[in-house]
Parts: structure tokens; C-alpha cells; sequence
């Protein structure tokens, strides 16, 4: 059995994450399965693990989690990124409560909000120990070498998925996925792979061509659209203006600094909450989004004590609690800094 080998070395060398039940374990809890599975979602295991361990000592189970106010989960998210994530995750917690239960089966979970069908996979075999084909980012890299697979990504996929059910086994599923996943993480890795410590080295076409580092092959991606918009920084008696984003679209439901529309053209001082003298910087703000590329201006003004302005007046000093969406974070330091100079 192809598996063999990797369960045993999974066993000697699991990592220990604050998630994860020891191999071989049928302790594992679904709701920190579950939370775990949807913050790893594009994100990485060390950007992770703080906002696990954080959310799961406020809020330890499906129950308190639904009782959250839907502010402070939110403002906890912020710097992960993805927040549609955060929307769902409460959806589904009040769902799972409505239900008495989490469903444990791929059909019942993907069923839930904000669960596909990898994160269903992964929570059925990794939570309820049933046989699912679990398919990540690090089990694409391992499956397309382990079979030397030619078709490059994303239509090799289909392919990877057949390969990856041929191999999974009936039993130990959930640590067979999680194996996978530490395989390609720490061995089986995107650059200059580890393959004389890899327990698939024998029945790994990958390495028998020279040259496993090629696989996955990947078609060029597209380059991503540029646009641009102004923030803006309303001060008054050492508070600066936030704003509550609209509930859907991105970045949805989170405090921000107000900001003009996000176009393919600068658009100025379009969008400013307030007529003021507002002085736009030299300096911008860069940042990548999933789809498009983002430069903010910066403009500045000091608003009148009678002005009535939609949004609320933060503390300047206490700014770092707003829990501001890592882009308007790095346009709100760059405010700082420029406070301090001048």
C-alpha cells in the first residue's frame, strides 16, 4: 500500500499544531478542526496560529462563537485577510447551533455557509475520520510529482484528484490528509524539495526524471488589473474619522478610513467625507488584493468641531485596536509617520 509509508513517517513526525489531535487519535474536535480549516484558507500556518489560539480562548465552542457580536469577530479577524471568511464563520457557527450539531459528512457540510468542497473534505476526514479525498495547494505539489503529472495547472487538476482517491486509504484518512499537507510542507516543498528524506522517494516518478522541482507545471497567469483610489485621514482633537464598510463586497463589514471610489484612473478627492482643505501627500500606499493591484493617495484635513460626520472618532492613540483591514493599517502608519514629521 502507497500509503504506508507516509502514515508511519506521519507518525514519527507530525507537526504539532494547537488544532491538531496526536496520529492515530480519534479525539479531534470539530469546531477547532472546522475554524482552523477555514483560516488556513490562502493563509499560512505561522500567520495563522496566533488568531487560532486567540479566537479559541474567547470564544472555545460552536455555541459562544454564535453568540459573538458580529463587530467584535471582525476587529479580531483583522490582518488575516479575506473577510468574507469572518462573515461566514459566524453563519456557519449559528447554523451548526441551530442544528445541534455539525453535520459529518461532506453532503452536510458543504451544505453549511462558507464551506466548499476542499474544506468539507478535509473537516469529514480529519474531524469524523470518514474517508474523503482532501486536495490543498501542498497535495497538488505532492501528487503531481509523485506521478510526474505533464498537464500544468489548473487543468491538471481532475487529474490530481483521481490520482489522490487512488491513494487515499479507508482508514486513517484524516491522517493521511494531514500528512500530505506536512509532506509538503516541510519536505515535498515548492523549492529545492528535501526528496532523500521523503518516504515516497521509491514510487516518486517526480524524482526519477532529475528534476521533481518542475512539478507542478503552471500556466502563466494573467498579470493583475492596477487600480487606485485616495484615503483619507479627517482629524479632530486627536480622533481620526473611521468608517464602517458596507456589510457585502470587500473588506465588508470592517472599520476603514473613509476612501474615495477604487478606479482604473486616480480619482482625486473623490469620496471625501467632508468639503475641507485636504492636502494631498507625495507618499502612497501600495497593496495586492486576490484580483487587483491597489495605489491609495493620501490626503489629509483637520475637520471643524461642528462638522456632523458619518462614522465614528477614534483615538489616534489608540488606533492599533480599531482593527483596521491590513491595507487601511498601512495607509493609517503612513498617516502616523507623516504626523510625527511634520
Amino acid at each position: 500500500m502507497i500509503c504506508r509509508p507516509l502514515l508511519d513517517w506521519y507518525d514519527a513526525h507530525a507537526r504539532a499544531l494547537p488544532w491538531r489531535a496526536p496520529p492515530g487519535s480519534n479525539a479531534t474536535d470539530p469546531y477547532r478542526v472546522w475554524l482552523s480549516e477555514i483560516m488556513l484558507q490562502q493563509t499560512q500556518v505561522a500567520t495563522v496560529i496566533p488568531y487560532f489560539e486567540k479566537f479559541t480562548t474567547r470564544w472555545p465552542t460552536f455555541e459562544a462563537f454564535a453568540a459573538a457580536d458580529d463587530a467584535d469577530v471582525m476587529t479580531a479577524w483583522a490582518g488575516l485577510g479575506y473577510y468574507a471568511r469572518a462573515r461566514n464563520l459566524l453563519a456557519c457557527a449559528r447554523e451548526v447551533t441551530r442544528l445541534g450539531a455539525m453535520p459529518d459528512t461532506e453532503e452536510g457540510l458543504r451544505a453549511l455557509p462558507g464551506i466548499g468542497a476542499y474544506t468539507a473534505a478535509a473537516i469529514a476526514a480529519i474531524a469524523f475520520g470518514r474517508r474523503a479525498v482532501v486536495v490543498d495547494a501542498n497535495v497538488e505539489r505532492v501528487v503531481s510529482r509523485l506521478f510526474a503529472i505533464q498537464t500544468p495547472l489548473p487543468a491538471s487538476r481532475p487529474q490530481i484528484r483521481a490520482h489522490t482517491d487512488a491513494i487515499t486509504p479507508d482508514t486513517r484518512a484524516g491522517d493521511f490528509a494531514q500528512a500530505m499537507m506536512d509532506l509538503g510542507s516541510t519536505i515535498c516543498t515548492a523549492r529545492a524539495p528535501r526528496c532523500l528524506l521523503c518516504p515516497f522517494r521509491d514510487q516518486c516518478a517526480g524524482f526519477r526524471t532529475g528534476t521533481p522541482e518542475l512539478f507542478p507545471h503552471k500556466a502563466k497567469k494573467a498579470p493583475k488589473p492596477q487600480r487606485y483610489g485616495t484615503m483619507f485621514w479627517a482629524e479632530r482633537d486627536g480622533h481620526v474619522l473611521l468608517v464602517r464598510r458596507p456589510d457585502k463586497g470587500l473588506l465588508g463589514g470592517m472599520r476603514a478610513l473613509p476612501t474615495g471610489p477604487w478606479e482604473s484612473d486616480a480619482p482625486g478627492l473623490q469620496g471625501a467625507p467632508a468639503a475641507a482643505d485636504w492636502r494631498l501627500h507625495d507618499d502612497t500606499v501600495a497593496h495586492g488584493f486576490t484580483h487587483f493591484d491597489l495605489q491609495v493617495a493620501l490626503a489629509a484635513a483637520t475637520i471643524g468641531p461642528h462638522e456632523v460626520l458619518e462614522g465614528e472618532w477614534w483615538p489616534v492613540a489608540d488606533l492599533a485596536s480599531a482593527g483596521l483591514p491590513t491595507v487601511f493599517a498601512k495607509a493609517a502608519n503612513r498617516f502616523g509617520s507623516m504626523r510625527c514629521a511634520s
